[in-house]
């Protein structure tokens, strides 16, 4: 199963931003197709923190906007929402002490113990931070 980082919502989203045609074709793709894909909750939250943000837009989404938004997402029947498992406290302490994860990076480890736990084999993201997680395949967005 393919899983998409909170970034690639955020493209896919907002036309303002240069990746969003890549992004928005590829969940479209993930969308119609007949395999699973997942999102896991913290990127959506953090999808809505994002777009909803008017210290980062000009013109931030509207808060029904933005739900508007995760509602066709989730109108997908392919689409998984995942969160944490009954094993995530072990898995997330694996992967924050094995990479000196500290501070604001628990975020990026939050959403690698979920997809490592819930069977997500490679995550779709820009951030290169996940590669502090090799047990968790990471894909570009351009790539």
């Amino acid at each position: 199963m393919i899983g998409l980082d909170a970034n690639i919502l955020v493209y896919a989203h907002r036309p303002d931003y240069r990746l969003h045609a890549n992004a928005k074709e590829l969940i479209r793709h993930m969308a119609e197709s007949l395999f699973q894909w997942a999102i896991p909750w913290p990127c959506v939250h953090e999808f809505y923190a994002v777009v909803t943000n008017a210290r980062i837009h000009e013109q931030p989404t509207s808060p029904q906007d933005a739900w508007a938004q995760i509602d066709a997402w989730r109108s997908s029947p392919t689409l998984t929402l995942l969160g944490e498992a009954h094993n995530h406290a072990a898995r997330l302490r694996e992967l924050t002490v094995s990479a000196h994860v500290t501070a604001g990076q628990v975020h990026d480890a939050r959403v690698a113990a979920i997809c490592l736990d819930q069977g997500v084999t490679e995550l779709v993201t820009m951030d290169r931070d996940f590669s502090r997680f090799p047990q968790l395949r990471t894909r570009s967005l351009l790539a």
